[in-house]
Formats: C-alpha cells, sequence, structure tokens
C-alpha cells in the first residue's frame, strides 16, 4: 500500500465516523449526513488544514475566511429540506466544500454559488473541478445582489453573517421556497425562512452561531 492509499483510507474512515456521528444527531436527516459521507472535505483544505479535515469544527481557508464545521453544514442542509433536482443559490462559496455537499442532494448543475473574494471564487472552482464537482456554477461577486440570471431558486442560504435576508436573495427565491442564513452581528441566530405569496418570510429561529461577517454591500 502506497503512503497515499494509506492516508486516503485513513481519511475516508475519519469521514465515515463524522457521519455517523452527524446522522445521530435529531437536526441532522439522513440524507445530510449522507452528502457529508460522501464529500472529501480533505481536498477542499490548504494543505496545512488537512490532518484536521474530518474534526467538527471550522477551518481556515485563507483570505480571513473559514470553512464552516461540517455538523453546521449538515444543519443548515436538513433544514432546507433539499431534494434532487431543485435549484439552489448558494451565497459565500468560500473553498467549496459546502457547495459540494449541496451538490450531493440536488445535482451539481443546480447549484448556483457568489464568492465576493477573487482568489477564493477561483480555488473554489478547482477544487470543485478535481472532486467531481465541476457542474457546480461559481461567480465572483457581491453576494447582496444574488444571481438573478439562473432565479427562481428553491432554496438559497448564507455562509455567511448577515444582519438580513438580502432583499436581492429573498426577490430571487420562488413563492414557496426555503431561505437559511446566520442572522445578525456579534449576536447571530441561524434562521429558516419560507417565503409566502406575498413575497415576505415565515422565520423560525434554530439556534445561535458564529459565522463570519459578509463582505460586499457597498
Amino acid at each position: 500500500m502506497t503512503d497515499d492509499e494509506r492516508a486516503n483510507g485513513e481519511f475516508e474512515a475519519a469521514r465515515n465516523r463524522l457521519a455517523d456521528g452527524l446522522a445521530a444527531r435529531p437536526n441532522v436527516s439522513e440524507l445530510a449526513a449522507d452528502a457529508i459521507r460522501e464529500v472529501p472535505r480533505h481536498r477542499f483544505l490548504p494543505e496545512s488544514r488537512r490532518s484536521a479535515a474530518y474534526d467538527d469544527r471550522p477551518l481556515p481557508i485563507g483570505s480571513d475566511q473559514t470553512v464552516s464545521a461540517p455538523h453546521m453544514v449538515a444543519i443548515m442542509a436538513s433544514e432546507l429540506n433539499l431534494r434532487e433536482g431543485e435549484t439552489v443559490l448558494e451565497i459565500g462559496t468560500g473553498c467549496g466544500y459546502h457547495a459540494a455537499v449541496t451538490a450531493e442532494l440536488v445535482g451539481a448543475s443546480n447549484v448556483y454559488s457568489v464568492e465576493y473574494v477573487p482568489e477564493l471564487a477561483e480555488r473554489a472552482r478547482e477544487n470543485l473541478e478535481a472532486t467531481g464537482y465541476g457542474g457546480v456554477s461559481v461567480r465572483q461577486g457581491d453576494g447582496h445582489e444574488g444571481w438573478p440570471e439562473h432565479a427562481p431558486y428553491d432554496a438559497a442560504y448564507l455562509t455567511c453573517a448577515a444582519p438580513e435576508f438580502p432583499d436581492a436573495v429573498v426577490e430571487q427565491v420562488r413563492a414557496g421556497g426555503r431561505l437559511v442564513a446566520p442572522i445578525g452581528g456579534a449576536s447571530q441566530r441561524l434562521v429558516r425562512a419560507e417565503k409566502r405569496e406575498d413575497g415576505g418570510l415565515v422565520e423560525s429561529d434554530e439556534g445561535a452561531v458564529r459565522f463570519v461577517r459578509m463582505q460586499g454591500g457597498e
């Protein structure tokens, strides 16, 4: 067995342990846990961080940004109740890991992601292509504007904290669609929302969280 084969086996075993633990949580769906099981998180991380890839915690990815803890990715996917074939808007691509988990649930060609930092957007494209999720569409730009060309979306989520759901993102989700985001500033709550026919939101508070702040909006 080569060193690479041994390392890949160790990563796979660690990923399975992580997914098994997430599957036992009441707020994580079986589908979300299975998606976590499929995505090689270590391949989305800087080389220096790969040994911690399957620790259930956020990790730095450069440009003062982090990749969310796997349990938070799984919780957000569960709250959105994502289904195969639905179109999803992600705000904050980061390294591309969360988009890959979403792609496992809805199909890579149905995921549209916006990243503010040019270097991260390019790296995310490379990571997604290298891991078999090249069908995910990544645009560099201000997430406050969403991605109107592909609207309406069945669901949308933010991987960064905002004072409220950005108006453009809400507008680009269809009536009956779902949104999830960390809402707040120094103190943040994970908020799930469903869009009403009149364009308003029915919101529920899913607990305290801590995310990096959303950039842009000037």
